[in-house]
Order: structure tokens, then C-alpha cells, then sequence
């Protein structure tokens, strides 16, 4: 007993040691020398730029609260994780941080005083920003007016508030480092995949998460979903989902940019990152991203329905019933043959985001409605109204099975447990 006693306290031992060497590892590799800064005016507006592209407000400014003063609060499986001050103000915010500080957050995960941070602030993203930009969106976060705000406490369950344990967690899932040119991909594209891996962290949503919320890298852009918004980030990586490799490059852009395009519209937390920050953005820079994510892996066969969910019978009820609910509520706009008037009424016959394996999207779009974003390439998009009051779970699922299978679409039909489930998450 004894002995086993001291192989496991040796072992303990040796993984402690393990990990205070990678995090001291990690400390040496974030003293990175800032590089000099000939305009110092322009280095702001860098900065400016850069807010917009990393999206910095949607998480660190409440509705109707002073800009980047924290308090928003994001719900995790792990509790509630409230946004930080990041306003110049001295006592709540990072006035007393230096260029420093600042890169040794956005770099390494680690707070001015040392503390790890939390991975909902996605620096396993940020780590592949340049010392460069990573300056320039300190400079300008300088500029911004203080806030007073005291930053929340996170509201965690045991063990996961215990911030020691996650020197453990990034042993396992996190390793510093600015991105890498790829020698043999051109400059456009290199630019493309520094903004999506980078600021851009398209992967902190459109990746599955494992049961201690790291990003699975053996799927990376495979999809996911969001489990503190409700909603299903498609696959990327996927030509059954919203792979986008037989897309023109040109219709990527107009989505990313405007929220439509002839091949799709976003909805729901994809409408607020293309009304806060893609929209703003050069169109160099979304023309990069899309040549970017346009060369991703595809080829994933189509989800094929599974027929055992309901007896031959109970389908062809369900589906009888949703065709007759499509064509009173739905075919006005997308029209009988699914086809719809895009970009304002996008199609539905083809359309991967409602034969996702996951029929969350559809789902929550015909309880709720909803809007594409208003975009300056696209001001006054026309919107789908909730039917929430007007079908009950029923027929929600009748329909959007019918729309799951009709038209070519080869999906899953929805269960009503699936609708309940969703109709007392909020709208947004």
C-alpha cells in the first residue's frame, strides 16, 4: 500500500513538473519586444480596424452599456462566465496594463497579476495575432472613454472556478504562437487564414467541444453546436453543411459582407458578427477570408435521413400535414417548388442550413423568425415573422420535417420533444 502510495504521489509529482515547465516554457516564448511604431496616430486606427475584425464589443459591451466596459454575461456548461472591463479606467479596467500586459493576455492567456484566463476569452485564437496588432488594439483601446465598472466575479460550478486547475487544461489543449505563412499558399490566402484562426476565431463556434470545452482539432471548422446561444454552427469543412468549396468565391464575399448572397443568408449569432464586424471590414480582407475558407477540405457525403423515427405511417402523416402548413404559411415567399426569390427570400429546396444533422437552425428560425443583418450593402433586408403563436409544436415539427425532405432535401424529420425543447429558449 505504501508503495503504491508513492508511485502516485511520484506521479502527481512528475505532472506538476510537467506542467510548470510548458507554462514557464510559455512565459519565455510571450516576451516578445514590441516593434517600433513610426505613426503613432495610424497605429490607433490599426487598432480600431482590429476591434472590429476580433468582434471585441459583442462580448465586452452590454445592451445599452458604456463600450467595452464588460458586465455581459455568457452562459458555459460550466456556469457563467461574465466579460471583463477592458476601458482605459485605472481601478476596473486595464488603465495600469502596459503594451506588455496586454500581449501577455491576447499571447498567453495570462492576466497582468499572473492569474489564468478563462478560454471563453478565446486567446487560444488570439494567440496567432502578431506582437504588431496586438499593440495596435491596446493603443486603441487606450483611447476609448473609461468606465467606472467593476468587473463581475464568474459564476462557475466547483471544480471549474478553481482557476489552478486550468494550468492542467492548457497543458492538454493549448500551445502559444503567432500563425505561420504557409510557403506554398499565396499571400491572399495566408491573409485569409490569418483573420479566420486569428481574431476572427470562426472555429470558437463552428468546432464541436469536448466535455471540458476545448475545440476538437481532429474537426476543426467541422461544426458545432453553440451550447450558450442555442444555435448550430454548420460545418465548414462539410459540402452536406455549409461547405463552401463549390461556391464562386464572389458569393462569398457578398455574405460575409452584406449578410446575403444568391446562395444563402445568415441568420441568427452569424447576422450580429456580420452587422458588427464583417461588414465593416476591407473588402481585401473578407475577399482573403473567402478565398480561404473556399479552399477547405469538403467531400462529406449527405446526411441521409433516418427512417426508423417514425413508423411509414406516422411520416407520411407528419409530412401530409407539413406541406399543407408550407403551402397556407411558407410558399408565398419561398414558393411551392422551394425555390424561393433570393437573396430576400432565400431558397429552401437545396438549402443545407435546414438538412443540417442537427435541426436546431430551422427549428428556432420558424418558432422566432428573424432578421438577416442590416448592412450597408444590404440596409433594409426582409425578415421572416416567428410562427410561435401561430403553430404549436406539432405542426412546427410537421413543417420543418416537410422542409427537411422535400425538394431534394434528405434529412431527418423533427420530433415535437425537438420543438418543446426549443421554444422556451429565448429568441435571442
Amino acid at each position: 500500500m505504501k508503495r503504491i502510495l508513492l508511485i502516485l504521489l511520484f506521479l502527481v509529482a512528475a505532472g506538476l513538473a510537467v506542467i510548470a515547465g510548458m507554462e514557464w516554457r510559455n512565459e519565455l516564448a510571450s516576451r516578445e519586444q514590441a516593434p517600433p511604431v513610426a505613426d503613432a496616430a495610424q497605429q490607433i486606427a490599426r487598432g480600431a480596424y482590429l476591434a472590429r475584425a476580433g468582434d471585441c464589443m459583442a462580448c465586452h459591451t452590454t445592451r445599452g452599456g458604456a463600450p467595452f466596459a464588460g458586465g455581459r454575461t455568457i452562459q458555459t456548461p460550466f456556469g457563467s462566465i461574465v466579460s471583463s472591463n477592458i476601458t482605459p479606467d485605472p481601478e476596473h479596467g486595464i488603465g495600469s496594463w502596459t503594451a506588455d500586459d496586454f500581449w501577455r493576455a491576447i499571447h498567453n492567456g495570462r492576466s497582468k497579476d499572473g492569474k489564468f484566463l478563462y478560454p471563453a476569452f478565446p486567446y487560444p485564437n488570439y494567440t496567432k495575432v502578431t506582437r504588431a496588432d496586438a499593440d495596435a488594439l491596446f493603443a486603441y483601446l487606450r483611447t476609448v472613454t473609461p468606465a467606472a465598472q467593476p468587473s463581475q466575479e464568474h459564476a462557475l460550478r466547483f471544480p471549474f472556478n478553481q482557476r489552478i486547475l486550468l494550468a492542467a487544461w492548457r497543458t492538454l489543449y493549448f500551445k502559444p504562437g503567432t500563425y505561420q505563412p504557409q510557403a506554398s499558399q499565396s499571400a491572399e490566402w495566408n491573409r485569409g487564414a490569418y483573420l479566420v484562426q486569428g481574431l476572427g476565431h470562426c472555429n470558437a463556434c463552428h468546432t464541436n467541444r469536448n466535455v471540458l470545452g476545448a475545440t476538437e482539432t481532429s474537426g476543426d471548422l467541422a461544426g458545432g453546436l453553440i451550447p450558450m446561444l442555442n444555435w448550430y454552427a454548420p460545418s465548414l469543412t462539410s459540402d452536406a453543411e455549409a461547405g463552401l468549396g463549390g461556391w464562386e468565391v464572389q458569393h462569398i464575399v457578398q455574405l460575409l459582407k452584406t449578410g446575403v448572397s444568391p446562395r444563402s443568408t445568415v441568420f441568427g449569432p452569424m447576422a450580429e458578427v456580420v452587422r458588427e464586424s464583417l461588414q465593416h471590414l476591407d473588402e481585401s480582407d473578407i475577399r482573403a477570408m473567402a478565398v480561404y475558407l473556399k479552399s477547405l477540405p469538403q467531400g462529406d457525403p449527405p446526411v441521409k435521413p433516418d427512417t426508423g423515427r417514425l413508423s411509414p405511417a406516422e411520416s407520411e402523416r407528419v409530412l401530409k400535414l407539413g406541406g399543407e402548413l408550407y403551402e397556407k404559411h411558407c410558399a408565398e415567399c419561398h414558393k411551392s417548388d422551394g425555390k424561393g426569390a433570393p437573396p430576400a427570400y432565400p431558397p429552401l429546396a437545396g438549402n443545407r442550413t435546414v438538412s443540417t444533422p442537427l435541426a436546431t437552425n430551422p427549428i428556432r428560425i420558424v418558432l422566432n423568425g428573424g432578421f438577416p443583418p442590416s448592412t450597408g450593402g444590404n440596409p433594409r433586408p426582409y425578415g421572416m415573422p416567428p410562427f410561435s403563436q401561430a403553430l404549436n409544436d406539432a405542426e412546427v415539427a410537421a413543417v420543418v420535417s416537410y422542409i427537411r425532405s422535400a425538394w431534394g432535401n434528405r434529412a431527418d424529420p423533427v420530433t415535437t420533444f425537438e420543438v418543446t425543447r426549443y421554444r422556451s429558449v429565448p429568441a435571442d
